[in-house]
């Protein structure tokens, strides 16, 4: 079984573009940590949503929003200036904000949808 859930804060405001045949597509950069001795760890996870998840992340998540998804881990290669490259991505089956907005009051949302490196700069989008 792949499954994969995150819970954890967005690094940055949700990347949203629409693909060539019009469908939406969200990435999304989400921080984790982890306890160990003491110790706090942070590994940074990338995501990728697609139609009604990816409207839900632009409509509603924003950086320093805690997030819950839910997904499947996905390793694909791509080419970049005649080299391949390698990345591993979260693609979410659901997402759902988690707590109040930062610097606000409440605004809790979710959507149930069907549907990396620490630097993903260099990532074809």
């Amino acid at each position: 079984m792949n499954l994969v859930i995150l819970e954890g804060r967005l690094g940055r405001d949700p990347d949203v573009r629409a693909t060539q045949g019009g469908d939406t597509v969200a990435r999304l950069r989400v921080a984790t940590n982890s306890y160990y001795k003491g110790e706090e760890k942070t590994e940074w996870h990338s995501v990728v949503a697609f139609g009604k998840a990816a409207e839900f992340a632009k409509k509603y998540l924003t950086k320093g929003r805690e997030v819950l998804v839910e997904g499947r881990l996905q390793t694909r290669n791509y080419e970049r200036g005649g080299e391949t490259k390698w990345t591993t991505e979260v693609v979410a089956r659901s997402l759902q904000a988690v707590g109040p907005k930062p610097g606000n009051g409440n605004g809790n949302g979710n959507y149930g949808g069907s549907n990396q490196p620490d630097n993903d700069d260099d990532l074809p989008f």
